[in-house]
């Protein structure tokens, strides 16, 4: 599985490096020298929905000591930046922080739990600000096959949602439990009995209603401010738009971002839908070239450290073991 992220990360990145070249790349060079120290405003900026976001799958977490705010905030900082900046198809930053989750002193059964339930909800919260940004596409762009394109998108993406909250409600962990112990018999007894429990905790963590709909609202809530990114960068690249155009280009762009799960970063992917959706609202070229580099600097400058940080906290702890 690493060896074929990392294939498709570098098809990726060879694509994306050639929409820039092919958008004028001295033109592009211009836009970035144009945006100066903007482009770490734009970055500092991120840490806002980031913390938007934390505040939601915290709401999951049980009990007075569930653990701070700002250790919410640290493991969906490492969660990002693995998901990010590393070839593990947008998955690996789960798995990390349930490690760290576990390693804080939660339960390993409700990390993994409210890890899941977040991820669903978070799912749901982009779809619907995706579909809110088709929607505000389609009254502002008058190209229809576009539109129409968009609006199947949604409409396919409708039954994997489904099926993602039906394998939960029937026990996703148990699902997988009776696959392998058709596969390998007694050896997965063992497993059997934790996917049970595993379960268990997953629904324990959706009958927590009013918790359930404060994650989902934060979540939707940071979708939606880290629209504010993309007008900030417009601003600062001397080409404002409407913070409603900044809206329908961050949903857009995270419409094809999803698409591209498989590919690390969705490197070449986001590229493309910066220049054409961009174009579409009336952006240069290079503009939205330069708009694309902008959010990959974003990335850098502020996912790097925490992988630098999460490598220092994993050395200590076995250097302790």
């Amino acid at each position: 599985m690493f060896r074929w992220a990392a294939i498709l990360g570098l098809l990726g990145l060879a694509a994306a490096t050639g929409l820039i070249v092919w958008s004028g790349w001295s033109e592009v060079v211009d836009a970035l020298s144009e945006a100066g120290w903007g482009i770490a405003v734009v970055a500092a900026f991120h840490f806002v929905p980031l913390s938007i976001s934390s505040a939601g799958w915290q709401a999951l977490a049980p009990g007075k000591n569930r653990p701070s705010l700002a250790k919410f905030f640290y493991f969906m900082w490492v969660r990002a930046a693995v998901n990010n900046l590393m070839p593990v198809a947008r998955i690996g930053g789960e798995i990390a922080c349930v490690r760290l989750m576990t390693a804080s002193g939660m339960r390993r059964n409700t990390a993994i739990a409210i890890t899941i339930a977040e991820l669903t909800l978070s799912i749901a919260a982009v779809f619907l600000f995706i579909a809110g940004g088709v929607l505000l596409f389609a009254l502002r762009v008058s190209d229809k096959n576009v539109t129409l394109q968009l609006v199947w998108g949604l409409v396919l993406s409708l039954p994997l949602l489904a099926a993602l909250a039906a394998v939960q409600k029937i026990g996703f962990f148990g699902l997988l439990s009776r696959l392998f112990r058709t596969m390998f018999r007694d050896k997965w007894a063992k497993m059997a009995g934790n996917a049970a429990r595993l379960d268990r905790a997953v629904a324990t963590v959706y009958r927590r209603k009013n918790r359930a709909i404060a994650c989902f609202l934060w979540q939707f809530a940071a979708w939606a401010v880290g629209s504010v990114e993309i007008w900030l960068a417009l601003v600062f690249l001397g080409h404002p738009l409407p913070f409603m155009e900044a809206v329908m280009i961050e949903a857009l762009i995270q419409g094809s971002v999803s698409v591209a799960f498989a590919i690390p970063g969705a490197l070449g992917v986001q590229e493309a839908g910066f220049l054409v959706f961009g174009g579409l609202l009336g952006l240069p070229h290079e503009t939205s070239a330069a708009l694309a580099v902008i959010r990959r600097c974003r990335d850098l400058l502020c996912y790097a450290p925490a992988l630098v940080v999460w490598q220092v906290q994993e050395g200590k702890r076995l250097l302790i073991k």
